[in-house]
């Protein structure tokens, strides 16, 4: 009976630490296109996004690649919140982003303890501050309610857009974290 109390509490510790081995920074991504737009276009161009947010470090990091767009970009943007298929307004703008060209890449780290990573119409939506804005975005994320949107001159509304959902790593990778985490506190313990 001793054994399986002692199996079932490192079996309980495995699964918190896996838990807690993974808190930190979020990673979202969604694959970019024209039927995801709303409303639909035939445009033969595709890309994805990825959106990794770390409200400790107040950083989200945006990486995005596209090609065979219809017309040059004319602005790109992670819009939040809103429920598929839904549209709604641009809670970050993409500082930076390759303008005028139908393929390309981009990749930019903002800071959102800043005023100015998010919108003005999205900050005052969300207490009129960075954290209320970085907290709605956050939550708008996780909820699976932001998309990223590559605008062009043929489709100002936006050429390809997909939701951002996020990159959840495999259960077992939790619980092996979680094991191998426990098996050093117990060995640690009986030394």
């Amino acid at each position: 009976m001793m054994r399986l109390k002692s199996f079932q509490k490192i079996l309980m510790l495995g699964i918190m630490l896996g838990s807690v081995a993974f808190a930190g920074p979020v990673s979202y991504s969604a694959i970019l296109s024209g039927p995801g737009e709303n409303p639909p276009n035939p445009s033969p161009g595709t890309g994805s996004a990825t959106a990794i947010i770390d409200v400790v470090a107040h950083t989200l990091s945006v990486t995005a690649s596209f090609s065979d767009l219809v017309a040059g970009v004319s602005a790109a943007h992670i819009h939040c919140c809103t429920t598929a298929p839904g549209n709604v307004g641009v809670a970050v703008g993409s500082v930076g982003f390759p303008v005028g060209v139908m393929s390309g890449v981009y990749a930019h780290v903002f800071d959102t303890s800043l005023d100015g990573t998010f919108s003005a119409a999205f900050r005052a939506a969300n207490g009129g501050t960075a954290a209320g804005a970085e907290a709605a975005l956050a939550a708008g994320l996780a909820a699976g309610r932001a998309y990223y949107n590559i605008h062009t001159s043929a489709f100002p509304g936006g050429e390809i857009r997909g939701f951002l959902t996020e990159d959840v790593p495999e259960p077992a990778t939790f619980v092996l974290t979680g094991f191998a985490l426990a098996g050093l506190a117990l060995r640690r313990r009986l030394l």
